[in-house]
């Protein structure tokens, strides 16, 4: 799963930062195994559910708020349960990464029983926050977890992991109508497929700090697979997005107020992708979190459209 932290050279943890100065040191593992500490994975994961529950509201209304919270407390688990299935899996891997050496598990500050335990933890109150739902809802969310249990083991087997990715943390799309609607229909997968192209272009950009030791653990990722042209395809994963989600506002009888937000999206995504420095793993993850913002940009579009709509 993503996280905050620059490449080879840097470690994955901030020292003094608020989980070192106001949570318990026993902890402290546990928040940096479920990367509290790193919120940005949590947005990613949760952006599609609350742009699909926005979509799905009545024409002239604003979106459930109380269903957008319960999807928000179920990212950060579920966000923390995915980590924590990650680090279990990549602990030997993440032992000779001089940026991962230090995480709960390779560090040992968390032993693989322990983490196990965590993991069933944040699975149960994933559990607890699902069955508020209607039933179409639980079914699909305990669906999702084959997608995050395999996403660890993509990156052993293809070129092609962030694609896998995309799928998994973009499902929400998904969740997200069939918590209000109680059944699929064409918006919501047009912004799923939408989501997935993405999840493609960010998590590319993300995995190009990481070209040199993934070529020393010997992982795969879409970083080493498009190399020199990764600009060229992330400008084409976000070009696709964006006209998938416009057609997804179309599909959903949407004011046309919320065109504009869209086409502001897909600028801020293409101009992130333009002035992007691959070689530089700074701006790397400068580009990487910025797909955040045109996330939050696309949701209020929704919102706003949704409202204006009758």
């Amino acid at each position: 799963m993503p996280s905050e932290t620059i490449g080879a050279g840097h470690t994955d943890i901030r020292q003094g930062d608020w989980i070192d100065r106001h949570v318990p040191p026993r902890a402290r593992p546990y928040a940096r195994l479920a990367r509290l500490d790193r919120p940005i994975g949590t947005w990613l994961l949760l952006l599609p559910g609350l742009w699909s529950i926005a979509l799905a509201a009545e024409p002239g209304h604003l979106p459930r708020l109380w269903l957008m919270l319960l999807f928000a407390v179920g990212s950060v688990v579920m966000r923390g349960a995915g980590c924590t299935i990650n680090d279990i899996i990549d602990r030997k891997f993440d032992a000779l990464v001089e940026r991962t050496r230090v995480r709960p598990i390779p560090s040992g500050a968390v032993s693989v029983p322990q983490a196990i335990a965590f993991l069933i933890a944040q699975c149960l109150v994933g559990l607890a926050v699902l069955v508020q739902m209607n039933r179409p809802t639980i079914v699909m969310g305990a669906t999702s977890l084959v997608l995050v249990a395999a996403y660890p083991l993509m990156k052993r087997i293809t070129w092609w992991p962030q694609a896998f990715l995309g799928l998994t943390f973009n499902w929400g799309a998904l969740l997200g109508w069939v918590a209000v609607r109680g059944d699929l229909a064409w918006p919501p997968v047009l912004l799923y497929a939408g989501g997935i192209l993405w999840t493609l272009g960010y998590d590319t950009i993300y995995a190009h700090q990481d070209r040199e030791d993934d070529v020393k653990v010997g992982v795969k990722s879409t970083a080493l697979r498009l190399g020199a042209a990764s600009k060229r395809w992330i400008l084409g994963f976000y070009a696709g997005a964006t006209a998938l989600w416009t057609l997804a506002l179309m599909a959903a009888g949407i004011h046309p107020l919320a065109y504009l937000g869209v086409a502001l999206t897909g600028g801020m995504l293409l101009r992130q992708a333009w002035q992007w420095r691959p070689e530089d793993p700074a701006d790397s993850l400068a580009a990487f979190r910025a797909a955040r913002v045109a996330g939050w940009v696309f949701l209020a579009s929704i919102i706003l459209g949704m409202a204006a709509a009758s």
